[in-house]
C-alpha cells in the first residue's frame, strides 16, 4: 500500500508539472543563466519528502556515488554551496593530520584577483596570505607562465578557478605544483563537465570543488561538492564538513570503525565515545536529502545541458566573428573542451565605445549581462577598507589598506578585465532565437558607434 500511494503521489506531481510548468515560455528578457528543471526533479523532491528523513540520506548517498563516477574520482562529498566547498578544500589543507605538509598561518597561496570572491576568501579566513598573479586576456585564466616567478619559500598551494568553464593549462600548472611540492585546488564551480586532454576539470589537482547554485551547470538550489582521490584528504574534508568530528560514520550509523569505545584521542579518557570526538575546528555544511534528490535527476541531464551550452557558444561565436576589430571573443586552446558557463566578451581599448556603454545598451534592450565577478578583487571595498595581508606577484607582503595605483599596475590584465570584459548567457534554456537577439543588438550598437 505504501509503495502504491508513493507512486500515485509522484505521478500526480508529474501531471502538476506538465500543467503548470510544461509549456516553454518566450523569453522577453534573455537572462545570463537559470535553472532548467523537469518533472523528474519534482518527482524526486516529492519522493524524498515522503521519506520524512530531511538530512542526508539515501538520495545523498546515491548522488555522491554517481557524481564521483561521472568525474572518475574515488570520493565525492556534498556540501551546502560551492563557496562552502572552497572553504572545506582550503581548510582541509590546514589539518594537523597532514603533518609537515599542512598549511600554517602566514603561508602563501597563489591565486588570481579576477574571479569570484569565495575562491580567495578561504585563504584569508584561514590566516594565509593570498598571492595574486595576473591573468591572460582571451582565456581569462591565470597566466601559467607567471606562476613560478611568484613562488617563495612560504608558498604552499595554488588555488585557482577554471574561468567560466574554460580550463587552464593543467599540464603546466600540475608540473609546477609537483616540482615545488605545492597543493593544487581546482575551483571548478563554473566548470563542471569541462575537460583538459580528456580529464574532467576538478580531477587533476589534489582537490576539486563544484557549485550547484541555480546559475550553474546542474542545480540542487543551494549546494556544492568537494572531490578527491586521496583517502586521507577525504576523511579530513568529511571531518571539517561534519562539525570537525573524528568519526566518519554515515548519518544514522554507529561504530563503522568497530572501535567506538576503544580509542585514546587527545587528552580525553580512554574509550570516550568516538562519535563525539573532534579532531578539527569544523562546521556543519551538509545538505538535505531533498536537495540531493534534485541533483540526482539533474546529473542525468548534464550531458544534454553541456551539449546545448556548447551549441549556443559556437553559434554566438559565428555570429560575432565579424566584430573582432572591436571585440575580443573567447580563446579556447586545442587541449581544452570547455563547458561554457557563459560567453566572455572584451571591448578592445581602441574601440569607439566602452564596455559600460555596451552593457547598459544590452540591459536596456532585454539582454542580461554579468561582469567577470569581482573584476579586480583588490579594488573591492573589503580589501580597501579591511587590513588584509596580501602579496602581488613579485612584491613583498603588504597590507591591503595601503593599496594604491602602483600596486594595481602590477596586474594590468586584471584591471583590463575589470574595465573591458563582460559576459552573456549560454545556458540550456536559450536557443538560436535568443542568441540571434544578443548578436543583433551588439551589431546594432556597434554600427551606431562606428
Amino acid at each position: 500500500m505504501e509503495k502504491l500511494l508513493r507512486n500515485l503521489v509522484k505521478t500526480a506531481a508529474g501531471l502538476y508539472y506538465a500543467v503548470v510548468f510544461g509549456k516553454k515560455k518566450d523569453l522577453k528578457y534573455v537572462p545570463v543563466s537559470g535553472k532548467l528543471l523537469g518533472k523528474e526533479e519534482l518527482e524526486n523532491m516529492i519522493d524524498a519528502s515522503l521519506d520524512m528523513w530531511l538530512t542526508t540520506g539515501r538520495f545523498n548517498d546515491e548522488f555522491e556515488k554517481e557524481f564521483a563516477k561521472y568525474l572518475g574520482v574515488k570520493y565525492a562529498i556534498s556540501t551546502n554551496s560551492g563557496s562552502s566547498a572552497n572553504l572545506l578544500a582550503l581548510s582541509a589543507l590546514t589539518s594537523h593530520k597532514l603533518a609537515n605538509r599542512r598549511l600554517k598561518k602566514g603561508d602563501e597561496v597563489i591565486t588570481v584577483a579576477a574571479g569570484f570572491p569565495t575562491t580567495v576568501n578561504p585563504i584569508i579566513q584561514n590566516g594565509l596570505v593570498p598571492v595574486f598573479v595576473d591573468c591572460e586576456i582571451g582565456t581569462y585564466n591565470i597566466d601559467a607562465n607567471k606562476i613560478e616567478e611568484a613562488i617563495t619559500d612560504k608558498t604552499k598551494a595554488v588555488f585557482i578557478a577554471h574561468t567560466l568553464g574554460n580550463t587552464y593549462d593543467l599540464d603546466k600548472i600540475s608540473d609546477i605544483c609537483s616540482r615545488h611540492n605545492l597543493w593544487l585546488i581546482e575551483d571548478s564551480c563554473d566548470a563542471l563537465g569541462a575537460e583538459y586532454k580528456g580529464k574532467k576539470a576538478g580531477t587533476v589537482g589534489h582537490i576539486g570543488t563544484y557549485s550547484f547554485y541555480p546559475a550553474h551547470h546542474i542545480t540542487m538550489g543551494e549546494g556544492g561538492a568537494v572531490v578527491t582521490n586521496d583517502p586521507e584528504l577525504y576523511k579530513i574534508i568529511l571531518s571539517f564538513r561534519d562539525w570537525g568530528r573524528d568519526c566518519w560514520c554515515k548519518t544514522g550509523k554507529d561504530d563503522t570503525c568497530k572501535k567506538r569505545f576503544k580509542m585514546q584521542l587527545g587528552n580525553l579518557p580512554f574509550g570516550y565515545d568516538h562519535k563525539y570526538t573532534y579532531s578539527h575546528l569544523g562546521y556543519n555544511l551538509k545538505i538535505t536529502d531533498w536537495q540531493a534528490s534534485i541533483a540526482l535527476a539533474q546529473l542525468k541531464k548534464l550531458p544534454s545541458f553541456l551539449k546545448q551550452r556548447t551549441k549556443n557558444a559556437q553559434y554566438l561565436t559565428g555570429k560575432l566573428s565579424d566584430l573582432q576589430e572591436y571585440l575580443i571573443l573567447p580563446v579556447i586552446h586545442s587541449d581544452v573542451k570547455p563547458s561554457w558557463f557563459g560567453f566572455l566578451i572584451s571591448v578592445k581599448e581602441n574601440a569607439p565605445f566602452s564596455k559600460q556603454e555596451l552593457v547598459e545598451y544590452l540591459e536596456k534592450n532585454g539582454v542580461g549581462t554579468r561582469q567577470l565577478f569581482a573584476g579586480n578583487i583588490l579594488r573591492q571595498p573589503a580589501f580597501v577598507e579591511d587590513e588584509i595581508d596580501i602579496r602581488i606577484a613579485n612584491s613583498g607582503v603588504i597590507n591591503s589598506s595601503t593599496l594604491n595605483e602602483e600596486h594595481y599596475k602590477m596586474l594590468p590584465n586584471t584591471d583590463f578585465i575589470m574595465n573591458n570584459t563582460f559576459w552573456v548567457g549560454t545556458f540550456p534554456a536559450l536557443g538560436e532565437k535568443e542568441i540571434d537577439k544578443i548578436s543583433a543588438l551588439i551589431h546594432k550598437f556597434v554600427e551606431k558607434k562606428k
